[in-house]
């Protein structure tokens, strides 16, 4: 039987005159895949900072196994230990390798020792295909390094949910499947959430949340959504064409 570990419930957020979010609900699942997709300026971003309680949400819940995170019982400190994110910017330290970026959060708020800490940033920087660019500086190498990097980093917290703002964007096709077959395998039994926008990243998810000018308009699995007829399912064929036009 399945246990919800978020449940988000008549979210809305606004900004000034502008509301972003409308009456958003929808529940994860924990050990699920969830994607969110939605055309540019939809909220998907703003959602998922209100989700990590980066952004305050100007009404409505979220529920964390069950507990509103929105009232001052809960320690908001713990509960952003528990959730993860990537950001889209990277946040990595310039005047730090690569590995010392994967290093530093694990020896001083994990606490872990310095070897413990070095063999197991390696073993994650070589699962995202870094472990050629160990010792590269932020400045030296690429974007979609940069990106597999902070990817690293943020799955070597290990934390019960992983929020992942529009963090594959930067890389390739092949690249994006090989690191979500990787973060699907070594995440078994924990919560991912993913902005997408990649047929290839979508088919992978358990569920799937379709945002159109900050309302939830579909959500559902693959299947159920091809079925409907509505933005995800043009967005797939529109995806599909464009690759079999690709491998002409």
């Amino acid at each position: 039987m399945s246990e919800t570990i978020l449940t988000i419930s008549h979210l809305r957020k606004d900004f000034g005159s502008n509301q972003v979010l409308k009456d958003v609900d929808f529940q994860v699942e924990k050990g699920d895949v969830t994607c969110i997709i939605g055309a540019s300026g939809s909220g998907k971003s703003t959602l998922l900072r209100c989700i990590n309680l980066l952004e305050t949400p100007t009404s409505g819940e979220i529920l964390f196994h069950g507990q509103s995170i929105l009232t001052g019982k809960v320690d908001q400190c713990a509960y952003r230990a528990k959730v993860g994110m990537v950001f889209q910017s990277f946040n990595l330290f310039n005047n730090m390798t690569v590995l010392e970026n994967c290093i530093v959060g694990q020896t001083m708020v994990l606490k872990k020792g310095k070897e413990e800490a070095r063999q197991a940033a390696m073993l994650y920087l070589e699962r995202v295909g870094m472990a050629p660019y160990i010792n590269a500086k932020p400045r030296q190498i690429s974007g979609g390094q940069k990106q597999r990097s902070s990817i690293a980093r943020a799955l070597l917290k290990n934390a019960p949910v992983l929020i992942m703002d529009d963090s594959l964007s930067a890389v390739d096709t092949d690249t994006e499947e090989q690191i979500l077959e990787n973060l699907i395998r070594l995440r078994k039994g924990k919560t991912t959430i993913i902005i997408a926008h990649r047929v290839s990243t979508l088919q992978k998810a358990d569920h799937i949340a379709v945002l159109t000018e900050g309302e939830l308009t579909e959500y559902g699995t693959h299947d159920e959504l091809i079925r409907e007829g509505g933005f995800y399912a043009k967005i797939y064929e529109k995806q599909q064409l464009e690759q079999e036009l690709n491998e002409m």
